[in-house]
């Protein structure tokens, strides 16, 4: 029973993985894997379709850089600072304000982007439209912040106090003990932390949907409009007639965005074991 249940998880994904394979293999009747991985998408042109998913790759990508880049230096600061640093009365209200901050629905967020935010970029840095792949990036920032933030003070505060007492006996200050000592002891929370974040920010759909413009466009500005492999199912996937190379050409999108996951996955957790192996034989 306990074998079972702990296989619930391994199970599930299992069938999803088996789901998603399912529909996405036939996409190669009607494309090659060059054309799938094209800089065009026109699946609806009939004189000559394109199933080019390679702008929307890219637009993934950026997104997820440029929020990244923004939501792990603020969240792993906001972490120590609440679990090394505040008093224990703006403590609970920061933690709150966190919480608070990772239940608001995503489609709220893409409101305030759309209204707020949007605007605001578009005013001023002289653009034609406010809606970008840096819209989209501060946006997800400010949904990936909680999440990391949370989970990396939680790992903090896991760290034995005995840690933190044996380096004041020998003398560290404060912020030695929290740099040199507090944070490498948890460094494989704020590792999942940071994962947990990415994820995030590379599967979120409907804010970006919102504010990023949804132009399949293969660019590395963040003062572009582009389409993110989340955007891009959720938008075909409801007007497209199943058993069609584009219906299946979604699922591979759908393939793509798991392998990219699971990429950025390894990459964490192979940096994580580099930088473990470092500390110990420091």
């Amino acid at each position: 029973m306990f074998l079972f249940l702990a296989s619930v998880s391994l199970i599930a994904l299992a069938f999803i993985l088996y789901f998603i394979l399912r529909e996405a293999v036939p996409v190669f009747r009607g494309a090659t894997i060059q054309e799938l991985l094209g800089p065009k998408w026109r699946p609806t042109y009939e004189a000559a379709p394109r199933y080019g998913i390679l702008p929307m790759i890219g637009g993934t990508l950026l997104v997820t850089i440029g929020s990244m880049a923004l939501a792990i230096p603020l969240g792993l600061a906001a972490a120590t600072f609440i679990a090394e640093m505040a008093p224990g009365w703006l403590k609970d209200i920061a933690k709150t304000a966190l919480e608070l901050l990772a239940s608001i629905p995503s489609v709220v967020y893409g409101f305030f982007g759309l209204m707020i935010l949007s605007p605001y970029i578009r005013d001023s840095l002289g653009l034609l439209t406010g809606q970008t792949a840096l819209t989209a990036s501060l946006l997800l920032a400010v949904m990936a912040l909680p999440t990391i933030a949370s989970l990396a003070e939680d790992a903090l505060t896991a760290v034995p106090r005995s840690y933190r007492e044996a380096s004041a006996a020998m003398g560290a200050t404060h912020w030695e003990t929290t740099w040199r000592v507090t944070i490498p002891s948890a460094f494989s929370g704020l590792i999942g932390a940071v994962i947990l974040g990415m994820g995030r920010s590379v599967g979120e759909t409907m804010a970006v949907l919102m504010v990023a413009g949804n132009s399949p466009q293969l660019t590395f500005s963040f003062l572009k409009s582009i389409r993110t492999l989340t955007s891009g199912i959720a938008l075909d996937i409801a007007e497209t007639p199943s058993g069609t190379t584009h219906f299946h050409a979604l699922f591979f999108m759908g393939v793509v965005l798991l392998v990219i996951t699971l990429a950025m996955n390894w990459i964490a957790e192979w940096f994580r074991g580099r930088l473990a192996k470092g500390h110990l034989k420091r």
